[in-house]
């Protein structure tokens, strides 16, 4: 059966996060599709992965024979990761914006797979493997927008993933999530609702077509 990887880093809980409302319909429509399937679950908000270290990242340049103590068990700690990506069919991400970029946490989680040589490189172990991420935000940052040019959460993603881990990310965008809260963005509230129904539905339907690519 197939196997997901759930990543959430919205340090909001819930509902009151966008980017984890939409991420678990997408996770709902999948398990529909897949009730005997597995989903690898973390919550990098709730339950940060290490900082990349000195240790953590020499480790992976040093013959295991040659490694320290202290090498060994930080890398054993990336291993844990990176075989959880390996190991994913399709993988999903919920990456709010946070000050014109991802949060630290996620930072963290992408710093400890990106491992050349394995995950990294000519050819990467993950290579293929579909992302769907759910990069939420307060305002609006499309193309033709006042702050188009501070859009660095798709930008930086898309080549990330793309170009680093061999991945094939597609993005569902829930804007303007401000708005409601916001009593200077009140004139935007219908836009941030319509935005926030397509972003639902596209996580469904996204969901149901890997789901039933996965069947096959």
């Amino acid at each position: 059966m197939a196997t997901l990887l759930h990543i959430d880093s919205s340090v909001l809980p819930g509902k009151a996060s966008a980017s984890r409302a939409v991420a678990d319909a997408f996770r709902a429509a999948w398990e529909e599709q897949h009730p005997q399937g597995t989903v690898i679950y973390r919550d990098v908000a709730a339950n940060p992965v290490p900082h990349i270290t000195a240790d953590a990242h020499t480790a992976g340049f040093t013959d295991p024979s040659d490694r320290t103590p202290e090498q060994s068990a930080a890398f054993a700690a990336r291993v844990k990761l990176i075989e959880e990506l390996e190991q994913a069919d399709a993988v999903l991400i919920g990456a709010p914006m946070y000050n014109f970029s991802i949060p630290s946490t996620l930072k963290a989680w992408l710093d400890n797979v990106i491992l050349p040589g394995r995950t990294a490189g000519e050819n990467p172990s993950a290579k293929g493997t579909p992302v769907t991420v759910v990069a939420s935000r307060g305002g609006s940052y499309a193309p033709g927008t006042p702050r188009e040019g501070c859009e660095f959460v798709q930008t930086y993603l898309g080549v990330l993933l793309r170009e680093s881990l061999g991945l094939e990310p597609e993005f569902i965008v829930p804007e303007l999530t401000m708005a409601p809260r916001n009593p200077a963005m009140s004139e935007l509230i219908p836009l941030y609702r319509a935005s926030r129904e397509r972003a639902f539905a596209d996580a469904t339907t996204k969901a149901k077509e890997l789901a039933e690519r996965f069947a096959m």
